[in-house]
């Protein structure tokens, strides 16, 4: 069991990665900056950003300022979907890299799909991505590459012909969305699970039956719903802009939920997320 923000997952290529990140999505560029400096001197040691986020350059900047050795943090980003393609790839890939101001990343992710509702050519751009990713992690620029959001249906054929296995898929995962298919999809490919959205944007700490879950640990229910994540085995994405809360969510080591709770919490049906659909979405 996970005893602390520094402990870690084992990827399938042996690379360690913290089992807590801490997540950018929606963050401004200043609070970026200031919110990713204060989670690293808090303790966090995995920041999570993406190109689409457009907080990169402040990311980068918060990591410098924090004032910790570039290799002590484990970095992730991801390749938007303009982007998707070999040759444009490997060119957003280095633009990524001048926005953080680094020259590696630790994990880079295939945002979303390409999908049969936007693309009749789906299948060959998510692989002409891959075998760029695979490049990439050939020559030692990222230590491990990934999907996220990928369903199994888009998993398949990248699969079928990818030459190394993702070794990560980031995907929503909160109370009452647990996608049972494609954690089973994933998994069984050796792939660890990424939980993004853990609180559901916020909407999981209004609900009764969380709420009155963890005051029984003495927890606020952002804690309780990170905690129920880490004790699923995936790894929880905690964003937060205030200090406060950045360092209260990775307070979620000092206690664990019973079986009985788990499955209440298992049990409990949709009520919020996101609403993304990777079948759906226009973007």
């Amino acid at each position: 069991m996970k005893t602390s923000v520094t402990d870690t997952f084992t990827l399938s290529n042996g690379v360690k990665i913290p089992c807590l990140g801490f997540g950018t999505w929606q963050s401004s560029p200043e609070d970026a900056a200031n919110s990713v400096r204060h989670a690293i001197l808090s303790g966090y040691r995995h920041i999570d950003t993406a190109a689409q986020y457009g907080n990169e350059p402040d990311v980068g900047r918060g990591i410098r300022e924090s004032g910790i050795a570039r290799n002590e943090i484990f970095l992730t980003s991801k390749l938007w979907n303009d982007e998707r393609g070999y040759e444009t790839t490997l060119r957003a890939f280095e633009q990524s890299l001048k926005n953080l101001g680094t020259d590696y990343l630790d994990l880079y992710l295939i945002h979303w799909p390409a999908a049969p509702h936007r693309f009749s050519n789906w299948k060959e751009l998510n692989i002409g991505t891959w075998k760029a990713f695979e490049k990439l992690y050939k020559e030692g620029r990222i230590r491990a590459i990934g999907v996220s959001n990928f369903l199994p249906h888009h998993l398949d054929p990248l699969l079928s012909e990818a030459e190394i296995i993702p070794m990560v898929n980031q995907i929503e995962i909160h109370p009452g969305m647990l996608q049972p298919e494609t954690v089973k999809a994933s998994e069984d490919k050796g792939m660890l699970i990424e939980a993004w959205s853990p609180l559901g944007t916020g909407r999981m700490l209004k609900n009764e039956t969380l709420i009155s879950i963890a005051a029984k640990y003495g927890k606020s229910t952002a804690q309780l719903c990170l905690r129920w994540v880490i004790q699923h085995g995936y790894l929880p994405l905690a964003k937060s802009v205030t200090p406060s809360r950045i360092e209260e969510n990775m307070n979620i080591f000092d206690f664990t939920i019973t079986d009985d709770d788990m499955y209440t919490i298992d049990s409990m049906e949709y009520f919020g997320g996101s609403g993304f659909d990777p079948d759906k979405v226009d973007f």
